[in-house]
């Protein structure tokens, strides 16, 4: 049951990350467009990516407000090994791919390494003391 709640929160996070990414695209078509679509798209699926894996993955609850920030900044360090991967496949795609929905090929590839790699990190570097169920 993990896995598949696990599975739906990535595909969430991702429909938002390339939402806000296609927005991005719409707003502004100029230079280094893509770095800045992929950069909002990466900030709202992983805002909300967090918000997910805290309450239903990891069941955590912050004691306070500079909890709550301490953990969404470690699980955002955690974030840069993976974004890395995911940023790296879409701008891969979209230099190697002439289609102009390559990108979005790309990132889904890059997401989902990233979110598989991400749940192990989170799992022992940032929910560490929490009650939830290996994959």
């Amino acid at each position: 049951m993990l896995a598949a709640k696990y599975t739906l929160f990535a595909v969430i996070s991702t429909l938002f990350n390339l939402l806000f990414q296609y927005l991005s695209f719409m707003v502004y078509g100029g230079f280094g467009s893509l770095c800045i679509a992929m950069f909002s798209g990466t900030l709202v699926g992983l805002s909300v990516k967090y918000i997910l894996d805290k309450k239903y993955i990891f069941y955590h609850t912050a004691k306070d407000k500079k909890d709550d920030v301490r953990k969404f900044m470690l699980y955002s360090c955690m974030g840069v090994f993976t974004t890395v991967i995911f940023w790296g496949t879409e701008t891969g795609f979209n230099a190697v791919f002439e289609s102009s929905n390559a990108k979005y090929v790309g990132a889904v590839i890059g997401l989902t390494i990233g979110y598989i790699m991400k749940y192990f990190l989170d799992r022992k570097f940032v929910f560490i003391h929490n009650k939830e169920v290996s994959v």
